[in-house]
């Protein structure tokens, strides 16, 4: 670990409080002058760190860069920042993960970027991923129980988790439109992309990583997204970090494999569900299908009404809400 991390992981840890830097010296093992460097390697960063003569440091905690340190720090955990990567700019959080899953990056190892500059959702669709206001996160899990079936019931689980984190930290209610999309007073505020991933040599099934991008705070979104996209805030509030929001996110995905293995998040999943009940527009072929959604199984599968009275099980595809006055959502 550089000066720079040791000494972000301390003012990170004690946030708010003044630490001197013959504090910091001694307990880093190194000088003076290398805690006055990583000081000023942080403002630079955009870390607001506040001094005074004779008074010590002190990070801000309204500070919202985000960092392994700072997410071990919300976690209470100072040993996570050992698994967690933080990019300035990458082309993917998932294709990153992957890659570093080839590798050999150990379970629940956490890859987050401030700009993606390709950014992805289902279907290669492009996620817009504008730096400074959003969380956008991959995690590697190793589930104990893991198949090519897998996906669609750990994306299910994961949108639970994620409702949660969010409802944890900042008190919002979000509800989840099947099957991977979380929405906030009738806009989309997060995208969920889980994905396989396959031993190069044995090319089975060794991992799969899971894709989260939140928008935080409201921005100018392109033409095309102004009528589905919004964000968790208009101007996030002072005490809320990125920071605070990762850690609860990865927290909560630490239960995956207990939630998967009793099926207990899936009362929640149907409660938190947009679709449920309501008449929706299957696109899987050419020509979409008008059904009725009637449930979510145990393997996390929309069950639709069709026309004909039959039901139809939904492991894939895309749905579209029909409102009242017969347009499509």
């Amino acid at each position: 670990m550089t000066s720079r991390e040791q000494v972000l992981q301390v003012l990170e840890s004690r946030a708010g409080e003044t630490v001197s830097g013959e504090e910091l010296a001694a307990a880093l093992g190194i000088s003076r002058a290398a805690v006055w460097k990583a000081i000023g390697r942080l403002r630079v960063e955009g870390h607001h760190i506040e001094a005074g003569t004779n008074r010590g440091y002190c990070l801000i905690p309204d500070s919202d860069i985000l960092s392994p340190q700072g997410i071990a720090a919300c976690l209470g955990e100072p040993e996570a920042a050992r698994n967690i990567r933080v990019y300035p700019e990458l082309d993917s959080t998932n294709l990153q993960a992957k890659r570093l899953a080839l590798e050999g990056a150990p379970d629940g190892t956490a890859i987050l970027a401030e700009r993606q500059t390709a950014g992805r959702g289902r279907r290669g669709r492009g996620f817009f991923s504008p730096p400074g206001s959003g969380l956008y996160l991959s995690v590697l899990l190793r589930p104990a129980h893991l198949d090519a079936g897998s996906a669609v019931l750990i994306t299910t689980a994961v949108s639970v988790a994620v409702c949660r984190a969010v409802e944890q930290v900042t008190g919002q209610h979000l509800q989840i439109k099947w099957v991977n999309d979380l929405y906030r007073e009738g806009k989309k505020v997060c995208g969920i992309l889980t994905e396989a991933v396959t031993g190069i040599e044995s090319g089975e099934l060794e991992s799969v990583v899971v894709g989260i991008g939140i928008n935080v705070e409201a921005r100018e979104f392109p033409e095309e997204l102004r009528q589905v996209a919004g964000a968790l805030y208009a101007h996030r509030p002072a005490e809320f970090t990125r920071n605070r929001l990762a850690a609860a996110v990865i927290r909560q995905l630490r239960e995956l494999d207990a939630m998967i293995a009793d099926r207990s998040f899936l009362l929640e999943y149907r409660a938190r569900s947009m679709v449920l009940g309501k008449p929706v527009l299957v696109y899987s072929g050419d020509e979409p299908e008008e059904a009725v959604a009637e449930d979510i199984d145990e393997q996390g599968a929309l069950l639709v009404r069709r026309a004909d009275g039959s039901l139809r099980r939904l492991s894939t595809g895309e749905i579209s809400i029909r409102v009242k006055a017969e347009k499509d959502n």
